[in-house]
C-alpha cells in the first residue's frame, strides 16, 4: 500500500534495521498508542447536544465528518472548530431532535464516512488498474 495512503507510516522508524530491544520498545509504544482515547466527550453533553474532542485530527476529518452527519435528517446542527493552530484538536458539537441522541449521529456519520471512503478507493483502484490496462496495451501494440 502507498505511504500517501497511510501518512502516519511515514513518521514509523523501520524496525528491520534495529536491535532487537529498540524494535520491542517501538511496538510498546505502538502499543500505548491505541490504548489512548482519541474521542472525549466535552464537559456539559446532554443527550441530544454534546461537543466531542478527535486527538490528532485537524480540518480534514472535521470537514468531511460534520458534512456526513448533516446529511443525517435528525441532526439540527453540526460544526467543528480547531482550538488553536498549533495543537492537533478538532472540535465537533453536534445537536440533534429528540428523535436520536448526539453519540448515534456521531457513529452514524462515522459510518457514512467510513463507506465514501471505501467507494472512491474501489473507484480510484478501477480506474488506475484500467488505466495501466490501455497503458499496457498500447505499450504492445
Amino acid at each position: 500500500m502507498p505511504s500517501s495512503v497511510h501518512p502516519q507510516d511515514q513518521d514509523q522508524p523501520m524496525t528491520d534495521a534495529l536491535p532487537q530491544e529498540q524494535e520491542q520498545e517501538y511496538e510498546q509504544e505502538d502499543v500505548l498508542e491505541l490504548e489512548e482515547k482519541r474521542i472525549v466527550v466535552l464537559p456539559g453533553a446532554t443527550e441530544t447536544a454534546a461537543s466531542f474532542q478527535f486527538e490528532g485530527e485537524g480540518h480534514t476529518l472535521g470537514n468531511a465528518l460534520r458534512y456526513a452527519i448533516m446529511k443525517n435528517p435528525q441532526v439540527e446542527f453540526c460544526g467543528y472548530t480547531i482550538p488553536h493552530p498549533s495543537e492537533t484538536k478538532m472540535n465537533l458539537r453536534i445537536q440533534t431532535y429528540d428523535t436520536t441522541n448526539a453519540v448515534e449521529a456521531l457513529e452514524k456519520g462515522l459510518e457514512s464516512l467510513m463507506d465514501l471512503c471505501d467507494v472512491v478507493t474501489e473507484r480510484f483502484i478501477s480506474a488506475r488498474d484500467a488505466f495501466n490496462t490501455s497503458k499496457a496495451d498500447k505499450m504492445t501494440s
